[in-house]
């Protein structure tokens, strides 16, 4: 039996990259979703979406808001309406004040906070129309502090939760369920594991881990949601 894009659960996937991104993919993929994999690069897209059961890529930069909103239409009318977001597209950006200048600071934002807020207006509309709906969020501790050499990625990562904070407010009456999950460690992705190859297991959050606990947040039952979700190895001191 052919199954109908109507009755198929989609997650789109942007910031599909060796860590988080590919292993929450896989997650849900495994969940027996459709998957959409959106990061810049389509020869790494590609690859990866050959890894697992229906999954397809859609190259585009998350910076740009128009190019997300052409993609994300893209993605409803060959997949689906989009069931689950994940927002996952972010990078540490590190420096303070006077070591690093405005475009450098716009970016971090426009990656961070604005990608965000364009992906979400692209997908509330059939979330909405259906009453239902989940936007998982990858945030980070520098949205609660300003660190003396995060200056942009606290800046963006604190625009991010903020605008996590007034999305769950908006739509979560209406249905949809906005998370944020603050990330508090290094996560051990493949680059990650290679800088700090002295580092045991121990001291690193595993993506494979972050994806079950996004995988938790977007089947949340309605009488118990979670808007913002702490994750830190067993180790990390805090």
């Amino acid at each position: 039996m052919i199954e109908s894009k109507k009755n198929r659960r989609v997650c789109v996937v942007i910031g599909a990259g060796p860590g988080n991104g590919a292993a929450v993919a896989r997650r849900f993929a495994d969940g027996g979703y459709h998957v959409a994999l959106i990061a810049r690069d389509p020869a790494k897209l590609e690859a990866l979406a050959a890894t697992m059961p229906n999954a397809a890529a859609f190259a585009c930069d998350a910076t740009d808001p128009a190019a997300l909103k052409s993609v994300l239409t893209d993605v409803e009318a060959r997949i689906g309406a989009v069931s689950t977001l994940i927002y996952n597209a972010g990078k540490g950006v590190w420096g303070d004040a006077l070591s690093i200048n405005e475009t450098i600071f716009e970016n971090a934002w426009r990656l961070n906070a604005l990608g965000c807020f364009a992906a979400a207006r692209a997908v509330l509309p059939s979330m909405l129309n259906s009453g239902e709906g989940s936007v998982v969020i990858m945030g980070a501790t520098a949205s609660r502090r300003g660190g003396a050499d995060a200056v942009a990625f606290a800046a963006a990562k604190g625009a991010l939760r903020l605008l996590a904070e007034s999305l769950a407010r908006a739509y979560g009456p209406r249905g949809v369920h906005v998370a944020l999950l603050i990330i508090d460690a290094v996560v051990g992705e493949p680059l990650m594991r290679a800088k700090l190859a002295d580092r045991g297991d121990y001291f690193f959050c595993m993506p494979r881990d972050i994806a079950e606990t996004a995988y938790m947040l977007a089947h949340q039952p309605r009488s118990a949601w979670t808007f913002e979700c702490e994750l830190r190895p067993f180790a990390e001191k805090w």
